[in-house]
């Protein structure tokens, strides 16, 4: 009968010579498997500390991008309380109940979440619009919102244009806008990222008292609380912004999250 002891075959395997196929073949596939639960579980005790370190750089990120919005430091120190994440159901105007912050990605990876959008509906030029979108609170102590931050991004003259759109507690006065990404041309269209330009947003309105969204990027001078100043040279990208921003604010985009937080539903 074949001696079963485990300790016997390994001295049995180790006295094989090193030019032994079977020695080489049972050693490279000790070797993997040690290596390979040594990664399984060098990612398991990482997972949390992986997760705590992409928080707090969104975190820095975002506070990095909300100092980029004028004025908008002033008026966080003023109304305290602290910024929380919320993924939000665009279609329904509600939080999600199944995506959460950290399953956002991996749901916009099924292309059942997204929704296509007809010629007349894309006016910011996406082609179809995800299901989901995380956006950002600003709660007082009251617990009341105070500032709502929502990304918006659409197609620009020459690429797209994103950015973060942040309203006050009415959720029709701008509060900021501060320029993620552009690829518009230099000296024209690029100056939308200028904080001279950026500075024209804080205080206009979205939509007038029927509810219509009426906020645009005019072609020359602003004339109205709805409109900033057109940049010269730019109709283009000052068109696209007007899209975009119509997009978002419209029943497409957060319309509907819009009208649920001015009803105090959220």
């Amino acid at each position: 009968m074949a001696d079963m002891n485990p300790i016997t075959a390994w001295r049995k395997l180790l006295a094989l010579p090193n030019e032994s196929r079977t020695k080489t073949l049972v050693m490279a596939f000790l070797v993997s498997a040690i290596c390979a639960l040594g990664v399984s579980g060098a990612t398991v005790i990482l997972r949390p500390i992986q997760a705590a370190n992409r928080a707090a750089e969104q975190q820095a990120r975002l506070e990095g991008l909300i100092a980029g919005i004028p004025g908008m430091s002033e008026l966080m120190a003023a109304e305290g309380g602290s910024l929380s994440t919320v993924v939000v159901d665009l279609t329904e105007g509600r939080a999600a109940t199944d995506v959460t912050p950290a399953t956002l990605s991996a749901a916009l990876e099924d292309n059942a979440n997204w929704t296509g959008l007809s010629e007349g509906q894309d006016l910011a030029g996406l082609g179809q619009r995800p299901n989901y979108a995380q956006i950002y609170f600003l709660r007082g102590a009251d617990g009341e919102i105070s500032l709502a931050l929502l990304p918006i991004s659409g197609a620009g003259y020459v690429a797209p244009i994103d950015a973060i759109l942040a309203l006050r507690a009415d959720m029709n006065t701008i509060a900021g806008l501060a320029v993620l990404a552009q690829a518009e041309t230099p000296g024209l269209g690029g100056r939308i990222e200028e904080p001279a330009w950026l500075s024209q947003w804080r205080g206009k309105e979205i939509a007038d008292a029927s509810g219509a969204v009426r906020f645009a990027v005019a072609k020359g001078r602003a004339s109205s609380e709805f409109e900033v100043d057109g940049i010269t040279g730019a109709t283009r990208t000052s068109s696209a912004v007007t899209r975009i921003m119509r997009f978002w604010l419209g029943p497409d985009g957060y319309g509907p999250l819009i009208d649920a937080i001015q009803r105090g539903e959220f």
